[in-house]
């Protein structure tokens, strides 16, 4: 469980992050801001929250005694992705409090673990079929309709990792295409958009979530978030309320981002959650007082949650590979907060940097679909 901090965390205090990507870069930028010193654990040695951090153990993962020396530099441990080994996180754990808890990590990690408790605690998802062969792979396929994607159960983001099928005579194809690694077949959502929650939970059980984004994708990368998302009120309600759901049985501390598939019947589909700041929360530092990354270390730190108040619409769109040369053209525009990541070497499908075009609340041109 993640027990109440016997006090908040004081100014000056060293807040450790896993990880060491623009995630990590940003919750460095509003730790700082709060007068905390953080330390970044990432094996790289120019990843882009080093040059933020107050410290930087560059190691792997499975080094005891790196994790050990961390562990006793930092008053608290977050993580920036999912991706930390579970085992990682626990070592940590053993010596210093780590905020989400390494559970979040387990669950998150598995997607088969994942639809498994989602489906357990009664949150709808698409139908999802365990894959551990070819043959079992044509089987869920046609279990399915004979359309569906077929994702490794570890590893692989931005639509890495996956293959969508329409026939069962693709099977072997796909199975060797992901490496013939342990996988789940996910039948097709009929979906009108897509949607997210991005949401906080203190250790004391207090929430807050900030309005639902409309998410564009294009490749299987996150393109753009736009801010109102086009739904109704029940819509965005049913989508906070079941975000808290999760959050409550992982007994959650920090930021989550939920995604959802939204059918033309205004049903919600739970696609997947991500125990940590989220690309689709990114316009909260600039479209509200509070952003997801002060949030998380709020919530991780043991302090009051912020506001989740909106001021303005807005738009985020990624910056990936050489979109990153728009940067100068952005900059020298009025109504955009432009963020790159210090990233040295450019390369398609990287993610460079993002920005945010702001408008007047309740003039965007999407608000209802």
């Amino acid at each position: 469980m993640n027990a109440p901090p016997a006090r908040p965390l004081a100014a000056g205090a060293t807040l450790g992050i896993l990880g060491g990507g623009q995630l990590g870069r940003m919750l460095a930028m509003a730790a700082a801001r709060l007068g905390l010193r953080t330390a970044i654990y990432e094996p790289a040695a120019d990843c882009p929250a080093a040059g933020l951090a107050s410290r930087h153990f560059a190691a792997a993962y499975d080094d005891a005694a790196a994790l050990g020396d961390f562990a006793r530099a930092c008053d608290v441990v977050t993580y920036e992705f999912e991706n930390v080994p579970v085992a990682a996180a626990e070592a940590i754990a053993a010596l210093t409090s780590v905020r989400p808890g390494p559970n979040a990590l387990a669950v998150s990690q598995d997607r088969l673990a994942e639809k498994t408790f989602l489906r357990d605690l009664g949150i709808a998802t698409v139908p999802f079929f365990a894959v551990d062969s070819a043959a079992a792979l044509g089987a869920a396929l046609e279990r399915c309709g004979g359309r569906g994607i077929v994702k490794t159960r570890r590893l692989g983001y931005d639509g890495k990792g996956q293959v969508a099928l329409a026939s069962a005579g693709e099977a072997d194809a796909a199975w060797h295409a992901i490496g013939r690694a342990p996988a789940i077949l996910e039948g097709f959502a009929d979906f009108a958009i897509e949607v997210s929650v991005v949401a906080a939970r203190h250790a004391a059980g207090r929430f807050a979530a900030f309005d639902p984004a409309w998410n564009e994708h294009e490749g299987g990368m996150l393109r753009r978030s736009r801010v109102p998302a086009p739904v109704s009120e029940r819509v965005s309600e049913e989508a906070t309320a079941i975000a808290r759901r999760i959050l409550d049985a992982l007994d959650y501390c920090g930021v989550i981002g939920v995604e959802f598939f939204v059918t033309g019947e205004d049903r919600l589909l739970v696609n997947e959650i991500a125990p940590r700041v989220h690309n689709s929360g990114h316009w909260t530092e600039a479209a509200c007082l509070i952003s997801q990354f002060e949030q998380h270390v709020r919530a991780v730190a043991g302090w009051p949650l912020g506001s989740t108040g909106r001021h303005s619409d807005c738009v985020m769109e990624n910056l990936i590979g050489a979109d990153v040369d728009r940067a100068p053209d952005l900059i020298g525009q009025g109504d955009c907060l432009v963020h790159l990541y210090g990233k040295a070497q450019t390369r398609p499908g990287r993610k460079m940097g993002h920005f945010t075009r702001l408008m007047a609340l309740g003039t965007a041109g999407w608000r209802h679909r």
